[in-house]
């Protein structure tokens, strides 16, 4: 489990197709308080560590190994990582832990596409699309985890919708680098699904 706060910007070192995908991720997080096995959402997609390591190619940087179903590739932008290219992590929440954006599983519902762009003020308000059979879960002044950031949305337009992106946001995540036409990973609000669910079971 998440919160949709985003603890580090990690760096995809490598990539490899072995049976599944396995790639490589550099952090700054102290990889000796890392157990393998743990969870990491990497843009909002839970992934599980199976290695570790505090060098790459002879240069000190903390890393760690994730392995990516298939479907898990098929169903997310994960298709879309490259070396070089920037994520954004978040350690799984634990017992205690603040709850400072919204519950976010890691589970990516599907993949929407930045459409839109322009500055406001200091911020920067992005106009996403979501995949229509995910439009409806999704409502002004309700959360949303966009490449795992929990993001308030403003306004909803069939299946467009927009945020605002703080500039502390901006420096925090990969959201200072988004360009329209991105795909971004999507998991609407757990309370939505359980809302629209109780909906459908009393029809």
């Amino acid at each position: 489990m998440f919160t949709g706060i985003i603890t580090d910007i990690g760096t995809v070192l490598d990539v490899k197709q072995e049976g599944d995908l396995r790639v490589r991720i550099g952090c700054a997080y102290d990889v000796d308080g890392i157990d393998i096995g743990a969870s990491i959402a990497c843009n909002g997609v839970c992934l599980t560590v199976i290695a570790l390591g505090r060098s790459w190619k002879d240069v000190p940087q903390n890393w760690f190994d994730v392995q990516i179903s298939a479907e898990s590739v098929d169903l997310t932008n994960i298709g879309d990582w490259t070396v070089g290219a920037p994520l954004n992590l978040e350690r799984a929440l634990k017992l205690g832990d603040e709850l400072g954006g919204h519950i976010v599983s890691g589970h990516v519902d599907g993949v929407a596409e930045l459409i839109g762009q322009r500055d406001e003020g200091d911020s920067t308000r992005l106009t996403f699309r979501a995949p229509e059979a995910l439009a409806k879960f999704i409502a002004p002044k309700g959360s949303v985890s966009l490449n795992g950031t929990s993001l308030t949305v403003n306004e909803v337009n069939g299946c467009e919708f927009g945020i605002n992106v703080i500039p502390h946001t901006q420096e925090v995540t990969i959201w200072g680098r988004a360009q329209v036409g991105d795909k971004i990973n999507l998991e609407i609000d757990t309370l939505a699904r359980y809302v629209a669910r109780l909906q459908d079971w009393g029809k």
